[in-house]
């Protein structure tokens, strides 16, 4: 028996395995011709944010549209880091914004953690033939080592000559263990400092980068690989056909390039993602968790976007054709569009909020009204419990209030996201209107006198049954017969001859009612409002004044 085979056993005598009988277990997938194995492969210590959702539904488009597997792996050998609770956040996030991947039965388990024995059945192959070796250096060591090599000017790390265990013999080994020291078990890096990798990237194109020549540790202390030997393993039984990630791991493509030939494996297509952006000033940067609230998945929980609205956005950003898809295709489902690969941008995408709210108001313009009282409690009953009581106690009329122009050609796009809805409908409710603080915000043109005249006297012209024609054409009578000029056009040729125009008259019908300079449509809002409550509140706006 050959000493790398002793080292293997010694160092590894309950692994029994080999590579195939796991190859075996986990075969080929039988799918169609072009079809995509993608995955999500998150490590459960942090919780999900835009960056990460942004990837995810790229992986799980590009499989599902394609008539593939998109499934859930979740990477926790880092057990130091590891966040309680972090797993069942993610799933959450996942199912919130309908990002559905495959339960993949027959090729788990998907949690790293419980796979330890197939890592080191990998492992212990490696050893056998020579290809990996176990090293016993201390923390200290390896400090010591690196200082030694910044002071020749050498490229740090343990390789080639530095790699003080890389021919270890089996009775350094035995010595070793017999002293109790800890070890990790490296890969013997077949690369060559004078040599590069080409390889293609589906987003960036061909890539050419110096060979790994780091021996690098697959195995840890605590028996759990490391991120890099896992990831090629995982990707192989799994039968993973396209590492899509984002771009900050496209420096360690060589090692992983290199894992997968020593390993035997086939190749993956890899696709790195851009980095999501922002403009500061005139300037770009990348998305920060310590500077940009927007970047945290919570952030748009709490300020009530639609996730079907994140996603179009997302969508926007992925390929810059879905606009003009989408306004071809206004009322269809966005699955129907298929994200091309070769069109995601290989520079960093701008992240707009203004263009995702722009987006939110398309959407929820098209809803009924119904459906937008539901939403909007939902998210009340979590971040604003005092307004789902308001709309609890009489939903018929919060979805009046939500109905006002909305059933025309062109809806009105008031509503971006659910934390702003408070202040666009709070005057609707007798409560929340005498509480707000804050004068009249009446125009300073008209004196004292001239808004009083205006409240008062409207009490007695409105006429509950009018329809919008008849009861605009009351206001302007009524306007005309305190000096105001009935058409703006006519008012601006001769505006000394007038006090102002009808405009003016609506605005401080407005304020008076509504405590706002812009609402919806002042017909429709008093409608809803009822005429007792806007006799109440003129009364009330005339003698604060």
């Amino acid at each position: 028996m050959n000493e790398n085979k002793l080292i293997a056993d010694l160092l590894l005598p309950d692994i029994n395995t080999s590579p195939d009988y796991y190859e075996n277990i986990y075969p080929k997938r039988d799918l169609p011709k072009g079809a995509m194995v993608t995955r999500f492969a998150p490590s459960p210590t942090g919780f999900l944010h835009l960056g990460s959702l942004f990837a995810a539904f790229i992986y799980e488009r590009l499989a599902h549209q394609s008539g593939g597997t998109f499934y859930l792996r979740i990477e926790d050998t880092d057990k130091k880091r590891e966040v309680q609770g972090s797993t069942s956040e993610i799933i959450r996030g996942l199912k919130t914004y309908n990002i559905s991947f495959d339960e993949d039965a027959g090729y788990g388990p998907h949690i790293q953690s419980q796979r330890e024995t197939i890592y080191k059945t990998y492992v212990k192959f490696l050893l056998e033939k020579g290809l990996a070796y176990p090293c016993f250096c201390t923390l200290e060591e390896l400090e010591e080592l690196r200082k030694l090599q910044e002071d020749k000017k050498v490229n740090t790390g343990y390789y080639g000559p530095w790699a003080k265990h890389r021919n270890i013999t089996l009775e350094e080994v035995k010595q070793d263990l017999i002293e109790g020291k800890n070890y990790v078990i490296r890969l013997k890096s077949p690369g060559s400092p004078d040599k590069r990798i080409v390889f293609n990237d589906l987003i960036k194109g061909t890539i050419e980068m110096p060979e790994n020549i780091q021996d690098i540790v697959i195995l840890k202390t605590d028996g759990l690989p490391t991120y890099h030997f896992a990831h090629a393993v995982d990707d192989h039984l799994m039968r993973t056909t396209h590492v899509v990630r984002g771009e900050e791991w496209l420096s360690s493509t060589p090692i992983h390039l290199q894992l997968f030939d020593v390993l035997g494996f086939e190749r993956p297509k890899y696709a790195h993602i851009p980095t999501l952006m922002k403009m500061d000033g005139t300037s770009k940067r990348k998305l920060s968790k310590r500077k940009d609230p927007e970047l945290a998945f919570s952030f748009y929980e709490e300020e009530g976007y639609l996730p079907n609205a994140v996603i179009e956005y997302l969508l926007h950003i992925i390929n810059s054709n879905y606009e003009d898809w989408r306004k071809e295709n206004p009322l269809s489902p966005y699955t129907d569009f298929k994200i091309d690969i070769n069109k995601i941008s290989a520079t960093g995408a701008i992240f707009d909020l203004n263009k995702l709210t722009a987006i939110s108001k398309d959407i929820i313009a098209l809803m009924k009204s119904s459906d937008i009282y539901e939403l909007y409690l939902n998210w009340c009953e979590r971040y604003d419990t005092e307004m789902a009581a308001f709309l609890k106690a009489d939903s018929n009329y919060c979805i009046q209030i939500f109905n006002i122009e909305r059933n025309s050609e062109k809806p009105r796009k008031d509503i971006g996201k659910w934390s702003d809805v408070r202040e666009d409908i709070f005057f609707f409710y007798d409560d929340l209107y005498y509480s707000k603080n804050g004068d009249y915000n009446f125009p300073k043109a008209l004196s004292k006198y001239d808004i009083q005249e205006i409240l008062s006297g409207y009490i007695n012209v409105y006429c509950e049954s009018d329809n919008k024609e008849t009861w605009f054409n009351k206001l302007k009578a009524f306007g005309e017969t305190l000096g105001y000029c009935s058409s703006v056009k006519n008012f601006k040729k001769n505006p000394s001859a007038y006090k102002g125009h009808i405009g003016d008259v609506a605005m401080i019908l407005r304020i008076a009612l509504t405590k706002k300079t812009a609402t919806p449509d002042l017909y429709e809002m008093i409608k809803v409002l009822g005429t007792e409550r806007l006799k109440e509140r003129l009364s009330f706006a005339s003698r604060l004044i």
